[in-house]
């Protein structure tokens, strides 16, 4: 069994579950949106990151499996 302890919440711009604990520029890299999309979940995100901006970087160019 799995437990999730992060908020999260739908973001109907992706029709996705999307994790809350990161910025939105994180999220927005994360799941390829375009620049200057209104995020319906704007104000929802956390200000800072846990994150290091290297670590994003790598974790950015990672090649992930096809949807």
């Amino acid at each position: 069994m799995c437990f999730l302890d992060s908020p999260v919440g739908r973001c109907e711009a992706v029709r996705e579950m999307v994790l809350l604990d990161e910025t939105q520029a994180e999220c927005a890299r994360e799941h390829a949106c375009p620049a200057g999309r209104q995020c319906p979940l704007d104000g929802c995100f956390y200000h800072t990151s846990g994150v290091s901006e290297q670590t994003a970087d790598a974790i950015a160019e990672t090649p992930h499996a096809p949807a």
